[in-house]
């Protein structure tokens, strides 16, 4: 009974917003990265823009100087008029699921982290999906057989994209070396380019020709040591393959704008919708970026590749190994 009136009554709450003339309040919490990471983060705050022009929401964004922010940034967000409050990245779980539980009239919605609560929208992606492909890219455009991963931490999140880009490589080339390598173990790692260029340049001189970077801001120092010694470099989460034309060979896209707009659209309307959703390449929640700044770099034998392989996962005859659940693609 107590979460069906929990229900009942935050349906009510942006009821009745959808009926008022003022606009819907929704705070954003991001992490350290911050919005100008061209990045997670980046993408996030598209859809917010998206949601404050087309639909009028009145959208307050804050960043977290570190992860013991998190907690004090939410708090100070559900003891205001805010009616939807979003946390972006997995590390803000724990301090989401505490807030939702303490405020049960409040909505939440989470990117990449899971609270199973009457009042919190989940959104997690298949990044091993979107990561297959661009390592099949990776794989087919490599000249030395050797290519590169560089995370931002060492975490399961970051070893799910690490396990899908190595297996899509493996896939189409079942020999080729993929060297691995984490830019930090705390926070400050998703912020921090000097090191990442300092370990990508290490990559390369290794013989890696393409890496894949999945850490946040500190990807920029992962494109600029592409440029420098003119080699590849795939993106991630975004679009960025306009960071460095040429450099770029591709982006690992995770559509966390449409998620973010999608669910100020809903709240907006009071038809927001709690629990916990998985979206994939089926789903159009991830994917491999294709535009005016790479095009000439994705060869039409690599796009055919890619499609089929892209259509054979979305059927189900193809199985991407997921981290998550204790999978591999060999040693």
């Amino acid at each position: 009974m107590l979460v069906f009136a929990q229900k009942i009554m935050g349906a009510l709450c942006l009821m009745l917003h959808a009926w008022a003339d003022g606009p819907l309040h929704v705070g954003v919490v991001l992490d350290k990265g911050g919005k100008d990471d061209r990045s997670f983060n980046a993408a996030a705050c598209v859809g917010m823009l998206r949601a404050k022009n087309e639909l009028g929401a009145d959208v307050k964004i804050v960043e977290a100087i570190d992860d013991n922010a998190f907690e004090h940034l939410l708090r100070s967000f559900t003891q205001r008029s805010y009616d939807l409050i979003i946390s972006v990245g997995v590390a803000q779980t724990s301090a989401m699921k505490k807030m939702a539980q303490k405020f049960p009239e409040k909505h939440f919605m989470i990117v990449d982290g899971e609270i199973k609560a009457p009042n919190v929208r989940s959104v997690l992606f298949q990044e091993q999906e979107g990561s297959f492909l661009v390592g099949a890219i990776a794989a087919m455009t490599s000249q030395s057989n050797k290519i590169g991963f560089l995370g931002g931490m060492d975490i399961p999140i970051i070893r799910r994209f690490e396990m899908g880009y190595r297996c899509g490589a493996r896939f189409v080339r079942p020999k080729i070396q993929v060297l691995t390598h984490f830019v930090g173990v705390t926070a400050d790692a998703w912020n921090n380019p000097p090191k990442a260029k300092e370990i990508a340049l290490t990559q390369y001189q290794m013989g890696a020709d393409v890496i894949f970077g999945a850490a946040g801001a500190s990807g920029a120092g992962i494109f600029d040591a592409a440029e420098h010694v003119k080699k590849f470099a795939i993106g991630v989460d975004s679009n960025q393959n306009w960071v460095k034309p040429g450099r770029i060979l591709t982006s690992m896209e995770k559509r966390v704008d449409e998620v973010v707009f999608a669910a100020i659209k809903d709240a907006q309307k009071g038809h927001f919708q709690a629990g916990v959703f998985h979206l994939g390449l089926a789903q159009k929640g991830v994917g491999y970026s294709l535009d005016t700044y790479n095009q000439a770099l994705i060869t039409p034998t690599i796009k055919k590749e890619i499609d089929t392989l892209s259509k054979a996962i979305i059927a189900g005859t193809l199985k991407v190994p997921d981290f998550y659940v204790g999978d591999s693609c060999g040693p």
